[in-house]
């Protein structure tokens, strides 16, 4: 899609997302960036999600999903503005869960949550998924991905 370009917001990813995009050649076209916000801190403090929300609900929710999709889509539309590709719209694609190896506040391993935004509008995906740590991450990567050219492409 024309004129997209792609923020990611990765917490469960821990920067596998990211990896994953600047393998394909051309990435630069549509990549502007990725934020690892892998402490609850970090989601708060860049991303804009609300404190509140990681405190009663902790860091594996859905809306921690979408309002991290939504706020690095906006950090991210921000730095666009006044520049060349400032008529650019961006998406913005979050991962949050449980790759384990044990529970996590209460969530199971193998919970994940991937969270798609574009010009406000969010979805959030709940994935669960089976394996060892590195086996859910990949399988979050990829579903990301799937998530994402599919919400793309459905519009």
């Amino acid at each position: 899609m024309a004129g997209v370009r792609i923020a990611l917001a990765e917490s469960l990813t821990g920067g596998a997302l990211s990896s994953a995009l600047v393998e394909v050649p051309g990435a630069s076209k549509v990549l502007l960036g990725s934020v690892v916000a892998y402490d609850s801190s970090a989601k708060h403090g860049i991303l804009g999600v609300s404190r509140s929300l990681l405190t009663m609900q902790g860091a594996v929710d859905p809306e921690v999903a979408a309002q991290m999709a939504l706020g690095v889509a906006a950090k991210f539309a921000n730095a666009l503005a006044g520049s060349d590709a400032d008529s650019d719209v961006v998406l913005g694609v979050s991962t949050t869960g449980v790759a384990g190896p044990d529970p996590q506040d209460g969530k199971p391993v193998g919970l994940a949550y991937v969270g798609i935004a574009l010009a406000g509008r969010v979805e959030v995906h709940e994935l669960s998924l089976t394996g060892d740590r590195a086996s859910i991450r990949g399988q979050v990567v990829a579903a990301a991905l799937e998530l994402a050219i599919a919400f793309l492409t459905s519009k």
